[in-house]
């Protein structure tokens, strides 16, 4: 690992630790920049083992937060559980050829897999009661923080040149990411997963561009990337959920319509009154001709 790849995963990971919002940490990390770094320093080609290494990079994550969350494994402990995670895979995926088609195929069917399952426990979740998020930051001064990860960056970088092709997706910045990201590792690992697609728009396009001129491939890369990710987060238009019933009215709408009322009839009508306030008595009708007669 070059020294500009050791302070290019620095300053990631330095960015990251100070951004607060989960969303716009996990989008800072999908930036490929690692990978556009080792494509120029190294010249492997991309394949199907390397699209698959997206897959790795949400192993890792996955892993993180499974062993540090659930298991309550320190978090150094749980990085390490998640690099050999993401060192099997790709022991596995350099001891056989991968074709990039089926590669292709098998991880958008994955990824939409992961995006159907994640979706629904997002419903769960919003059902539930809020916990408070902890978003707190490290202890540690801004000094030795930055020492920290610049060692931590030249150690996985010797790691990650022992993995040959797969040197592309290894994560460098993720190790490091992970210890701060580690109290909101959750929903970091999601806000990722769904993110990956873009990384897989950057392979796919430096895959079919990579015969001619690196310059090239990486431009087409980072134009998918770039497509991708502002398809990704767009706004959505909610649907407007129907009030239940015996709720109280929205304030913010006005006042409700009055219902049509029809006219009284005359036998229900007040009788009208004179200019003291008295009611005044209606004038009797004049008798019938046969109401005469019967009188006389």
């Amino acid at each position: 690992m070059t020294w500009s790849a050791v302070l290019l995963v620095t300053a990631v990971v330095w960015a990251v630790s100070v951004i607060r919002s989960v969303r716009l940490r996990a989008f800072v990390y999908s930036l490929p920049l690692p990978m556009t770094l080792a494509l120029v320093t190294t010249g492997h080609r991309v394949d199907g083992a390397q699209l698959l290494g997206v897959l790795g990079l949400n192993l890792f994550f996955v892993t993180v937060a499974l062993t540090h969350h659930r298991l309550r494994w320190p978090i150094l402990l749980a990085d390490l559980a998640g690099i050999a995670a993401y060192v099997a895979l790709s022991a596995g995926l350099l001891a056989v050829p991968v074709p990039f088609g089926p590669a292709l195929a098998g991880t958008m069917a994955l990824w939409l897999l992961a995006m159907v399952v994640l979706r629904r426990r997002a419903r769960a979740v919003a059902a539930a009661p809020q916990r408070p998020v902890d978003a707190r930051r490290d202890s540690l001064p801004a000094p030795a923080k930055l020492a920290v990860i610049f060692a931590g960056a030249v150690l996985t970088g010797l790691l990650g040149q022992l993995l040959r092709g797969m040197v592309v997706t290894f994560p460098y910045s993720g190790v490091l990411v992970a210890v701060e990201a580690r109290r909101q590792l959750v929903d970091f690992s999601r806000h990722f997963a769904r993110n990956s697609l873009a990384l897989v728009g950057f392979l796919t396009a430096y895959h079919y561009l990579q015969d001619g001129s690196p310059v090239v491939a990486l431009t087409g890369g980072w134009a998918a990337f770039a497509l991708l990710a502002t398809a990704l987060h767009l706004p959505r238009r909610r649907r407007a959920e129907p009030a239940p019933a015996g709720a109280l009215p929205d304030a913010s709408a006005g006042p409700a319509p009055a219902a049509p009322t029809r006219p009284a009839p005359d036998s229900a009508r007040p009788a009208p009154e004179d200019a003291a306030g008295a009611p005044r008595t209606r004038p009797r009708p004049r008798p019938t001709a046969a109401e005469r007669r019967a009188t006389t």
